[in-house]
C-alpha cells in the first residue's frame, strides 16, 4: 500500500495530550493520520457521520498524555474503557496482523490491557507487567537515549543491534516491573526477542541514572508482543522528529532535516506499507 493511502488512527480520550504532536509527525511523513476519540469507535454520543471502526485503518497508535487523569494508575482508566467498549474489535484488529503502537501513556495502557508483554494470539487479558512510579520518586523530563535490541520487531530488522536513538522522556510512572519470579520473566522476554529498546548512556554504555530515568528492570525502555505487531515505548519519538527539536542542533548539523524520531516513525510506516 502506498504511503499516501495509509490511514492511521490516533486513539484518544480526555487527558490524551500528545496526539497533535504525533499527528503532525505522521502527516509530515506522508500518511493520513486521524485523531479518533474512543466514543467514535464505540459509536455512541457522537454524530453518526463521525462513527468509525478499526477496519477503517491500517495502523493504530495510543499517544502520550495523562488519559483519565492517570487516576488509579497511569493508563488504567483508558485501558478499562477500551476493554469494555471495543475489546472484541481490538482483538480482531490485532489478529489481522496490523500494527498497534503505544507511546508513553500508550505503553502504560497496553500493559494494563495485558497486550504487553502479551500472550500469543493478540488477546486481551490480565496485566502481566506494570509501569510503576519512577525510582527517583518524581517526574523525569529530559533527553534520553535508547538502543535497538535486535528483537522481532519487523520495522527495524534492517538495523544493526545497538543502533541508538535520542528520544525525550517525560513521565512519572515509567519503571517497568514484570510479573513472575524475579529475573525469570525478563530472561524469557529476552530469549523471545520481545525487548524493543533499552535505556543507554549517550555513548552507548550502561544506563545508570539519569540515563535510565525510571529504574526499569533490565533497563527496558520498550517492549513488543510475541508476534511483533504490538509495541510500547516509554520515551517520545514524536518530540525529536524535526532536527530543530534535537538539543544538539546548534552544535552539529543545523536545524534542517530529519531527527531520530522521524527515522524511527518512518521505519514503522514502511512496515505498515508492507502489511497494509
Amino acid at each position: 500500500m502506498r504511503r499516501g493511502e495509509l490511514r492511521i488512527a490516533l486513539l484518544s480520550i480526555e487527558g490524551s495530550n500528545c496526539d497533535e504532536e504525533l499527528f503532525v509527525a505522521l502527516k509530515s511523513l506522508g500518511a493520513r493520520p486521524e485523531i479518533v476519540h474512543l466514543k467514535q469507535l464505540e459509536q455512541r454520543d457522537v454524530e453518526r457521520a463521525r462513527f468509525r471502526t478499526l477496519d477503517d485503518y491500517q495502523a493504530l497508535f495510543l499517544p502520550g498524555g495523562f488519559s483519565g487523569g492517570d487516576y488509579v494508575r497511569a493508563g488504567a482508566i483508558f485501558a478499562a474503557r477500551i476493554r469494555a467498549g471495543i475489546g472484541p474489535q481490538l482483538e480482531a484488529y490485532l489478529q489481522s496482523g496490523r500494527i498497534l503502537g503505544g507511546l508513553c501513556n500508550g505503553f502504560q495502557v497496553l500493559t494494563e490491557l495485558g497486550l504487553l508483554p502479551g500472550r500469543p494470539g493478540g488477546h486481551l487479558g490480565p496485566p502481566e507487567a506494570a509501569l510503576h512510579a519512577n525510582a527517583s520518586g518524581h517526574f523525569e523530563c529530559r533527553p534520553t537515549f535508547v538502543a535497538w535490541e535486535g528483537g522481532r520487531f519487523p520495522a527495524l530488522q534492517h538495523l544493526s543491534k545497538g543502533q541508538r536513538y535520542m528520544f525525550p522522556s517525560a513521565h512519572a510512572e515509567g519503571q517497568l516491573v514484570l510479573g513472575g519470579p524475579p529475573g525469570e520473566r525478563l530472561a524469557e522476554l529476552e530469549a523471545n526477542g520481545q525487548v524493543l529498546f533499552r535505556w543507554v548512556a549517550p555513548d552507548g554504555g550502561p544506563a545508570t541514572y539519569p540515563w535510565n530515568p525510571n529504574g526499569a528492570v533490565g533497563d527496558i525502555a520498550g517492549l513488543m508482543n510475541p508476534e511483533g505487531n504490538v509495541f510500547g515505548l516509554m520515551p517520545h519519538p514524536e518530540r525529536n522528529f524535526f532536527r530543530a527539536q534535537s538539543p544538539d542542533w546548534t552544535r552539529t548539523s543545523g536545524a534542517e532535516g530529519p531527527s531520530d524520531g522521524q527515522r524511527f516513525l518512518d521505519a514503522v510506516l514502511r512496515q505498515v506499507e508492507r502489511t497494509g
